[in-house]
């Protein structure tokens, strides 16, 4: 695991957007992650209290080792979470869990998701990717982050989109993703004040 010292690399004022890592966490060949995220990012960018910062996984090497020590392969996605406020997880359902590239990156780390909100979109055939969002609740309870009661889910996901990305149906989802990021930001921001009164102190 990585440790680094609670306080954000870059301090911010109350009125600041609220940065927002956007993890996608599916690394396979053929996935279909990415539409979601686009889609996501797309929606989100409609807020102007929001800074997005999208993470793909498949883009960056992380080490498949977790430590106490730090990771300098890991470097420049361990800065972007620790600069973030909040976190988005834009996941798949293999297998009733998560993808495996997702729980290294986060195990990975853990003072950086400390602390912070966490928001799931997910993807799927019938579960919707619902059963993925489940496990990862319990586990970034584990390393003390709070995780939004709503969430975003696509159920048989392919169906749900036309072939330039946009939704077929947008009511529901963009319903559902207005309900999850009001949580988000206002966690955010809650948690994020916090942070700047004083360290979290859990270990």
């Amino acid at each position: 695991m990585t440790t680094s010292s609670n306080a954000p690399l870059f301090p911010s004022p109350a009125n600041a957007p609220l940065r927002v890592a956007v993890l996608t966490g599916s690394t396979r060949e053929g996935r279909f992650g990415p539409v979601v995220t686009d889609w996501f990012l797309r929606f989100a960018a409609q807020r102007g209290d929001l800074e997005l910062d999208p993470i793909d996984l498949a883009e960056h090497a992380l080490p498949h080792v977790a430590s106490a020590e730090p990771h300098p392969e890991a470097a420049a996605v361990t800065a972007r979470l620790e600069a973030a406020d909040a976190f988005v997880v834009i996941t798949p359902e293999y297998n009733h869990s998560f993808p495996g590239p997702l729980k290294n990156a986060i195990d990975l780390h853990f003072t950086q998701w400390q602390a912070k909100p966490v928001g799931f979109v997910s993807y799927g055939g019938l579960g919707g990717g619902l059963r993925a969002v489940e496990q990862l609740r319990l586990v970034f309870a584990e390393l003390h982050a709070v995780t939004m009661r709503d969430s975003v889910s696509f159920h048989m996901a392919w169906e749900n989109f036309a072939e330039d990305g946009s939704l077929l149906r947008p009511d529901i989802p963009e319903g559902a993703g207005k309900g999850m990021l009001d949580q988000l930001t206002w966690w955010g921001r809650t948690l994020r004040a916090g942070r700047s009164h004083a360290a979290y102190g859990a270990r």
